[in-house]
């Protein structure tokens, strides 16, 4: 089966053919895939994800690809961008938003109208939809806390809404990692209102902190492993002497051991066995297995 024609024949939505996914990874580091989806709405998401079923094929939902690792061989399966649900509804302090839309633009957008909550956001480069499966957070607060509800598409493909009890938030988790089969459509966040003045005031100070202590020069994904327990695992990588370790052009930032940072042109490949390096070394020498936050995707 030709499955980009049969994807065509759907006309479900736009379609990239054999994209290389160092073009779309904010590592900028990966190989080919197959294609990528962006359904146009709801409707032809469903019907993707039926063709998708009754093909028995392989697929990932994918957001901004800032937190994923992809390997340097062929990713035979179709990845599917949310693009089109960008859905922007405020109402006093409710947020309704749709799963494509960029958690770092609302963070901009509502705390210039005086919502605060989303603070922590404002430099951390996802989508709506990625940042509530991976529970993303910074300076001690995270999606669990605003997030409302959402909308989800199950594996039954129906459409239901999910609360917050029901989505199990803990640090850098949440229900739909754990049961990937659940697409988060939309999400209702609460926030509160606040002074403009003083919190542009907080992400301008949070702004100038990332600059100093992050290589925000290179390409990277962020922090590469959860912070242990009454720990750090910058600190952790520091001590076993990782700090500016590289595999071909991947390296341990300098600046802050707990980013891996492509200085060149570093294969997906590189940028993974780095991390599995890393992580052998602080559980060798500390007694300590880090938690990988990146996700690899083969």
């Amino acid at each position: 089966m030709d499955i980009i024609k049969e994807l065509e024949k759907l006309n479900i939505g736009t379609i990239i053919k054999h994209p290389n996914m160092c073009d779309y990874t904010s590592y900028k580091a990966g190989g080919p895939a197959l294609c990528i989806v962006s359904p146009y709405n709801e409707t032809a998401l469903i019907l993707l994800m039926r063709f998708i079923k009754e093909n028995n094929l392989k697929y990932k939902i994918i957001g901004n690809c800032s937190n994923l690792v992809f390997g340097d061989a062929l990713y035979d399966g179709i990845l599917i961008r949310l693009d089109e649900f960008d859905a922007l509804y405020i109402k006093n302090n409710m947020v309704t938003v749709g799963a494509g839309y960029s958690l770092m633009k609302l963070a901009h957008k509502v705390s210039h109208l005086g919502l605060s909550g989303l603070e922590f956001a404002a430099g951390i480069p996802g989508t709506i939809g990625g940042s509530i499966y991976m529970n993303a957070g910074a300076y001690n607060s995270d999606m669990g806390y605003i997030v409302n509800r959402i909308k989800v598409l199950t594996p039954e493909l129906r459409i239901v809404t999910l609360y917050n009890r029901d989505l199990d938030f803990h640090y850098r988790t949440s229900f739909l990692q754990k049961n990937p089969g659940y697409i988060c459509l939309e999400a209702t966040l609460e926030l509160t209102r606040g002074d403009v003045k003083e919190i542009l005031s907080i992400i301008k100070d949070r702004k100038e902190r990332r600059m100093q202590s992050q290589p925000l020069e290179f390409p990277s994904a962020g922090s590469v492993f959860r912070n242990p327990k009454d720990n750090y695992a910058g600190k952790l990588i520091e001590e076993v002497g990782y700090k500016g370790r590289r595999v071909g052009d991947a390296v341990v930032s300098e600046k802050h051991a707990n980013f891996v940072i492509n200085v060149g042109k570093a294969k997906g490949d590189d940028i993974k066995k780095l991390i599995m390096d890393i992580k052998k070394e602080v559980l060798k020498e500390k007694g300590i297995d880090l938690k990988i936050e990146q996700e690899f995707v083969e």
